[in-house]
């Protein structure tokens, strides 16, 4: 075939113009970076004055930058499914104190109980599994009793709470008479 256009290549050098923006990318990159020091864009960045071993990681640890990934980004759920359970266990009982309806309750403890049979017959490593399944039912009647403990609890602040001194309180729906 016939050599690159002329519009390719750079008529003071003659290389390749691809070659010579290659050649100057470093310069720059460079040029770049000086720029974004001068304006201060590298200034209190996290981490500034420490050790390199304390941003690194330790050197006998192969998985230290996955610990630090999970540390800066808060990242949750990659426990084993032991250890998961186990979790999930001690908070379940809030997440359910946070459900309204008791379908959602059922359904919520029959998925935990599912995760715990699932992961109870395969095999997947880690520690063993001793989070035990719970009861249905008796989950239900424990939601139930949170629920009118917290009722109960609410009505008896509102009996105690001073009464509102002053005008009495207009309802929304009620219209200003105003003489005009």
């Amino acid at each position: 075939m016939s050599e690159q256009p002329d519009r390719e290549r750079d008529p003071r050098t003659g290389k390749a113009a691809a070659a010579l923006r290659i050649q100057h990318q470093t310069s720059w990159v460079d040029l770049q970076i000086r720029k974004a020091q001068e304006r201060g864009d590298f200034d209190d960045l996290p981490g500034s004055g420490k050790p390199l071993d304390e941003l690194i990681g330790r050197g006998d640890d192969p998985d230290w930058w996955v610990k630090r990934l999970i540390e800066r980004e808060k990242i949750t759920g990659v426990l084993p499914p032991a250890l998961q359970l186990r979790k999930d266990d001690a908070v379940l009982d809030e997440r359910l104190d946070a459900l309204t309806a008791e379908s959602e309750v059922r359904r919520e403890v029959t998925e935990f109980n599912a995760r715990i049979k699932h992961a109870l017959l395969t095999n997947l490593g880690g520690p063993p599994v001793i989070t035990a399944r719970r009861d249905v039912e008796a989950e239900v009647q424990a939601w139930h009793a949170r629920r009118r403990a917290r009722a109960l609890e609410q009505a008896a602040v509102r009996r105690t709470a001073p009464e509102p001194t002053g005008e009495p309180r207009r309802r929304w729906w009620a219209r200003s008479r105003r003489a005009g």
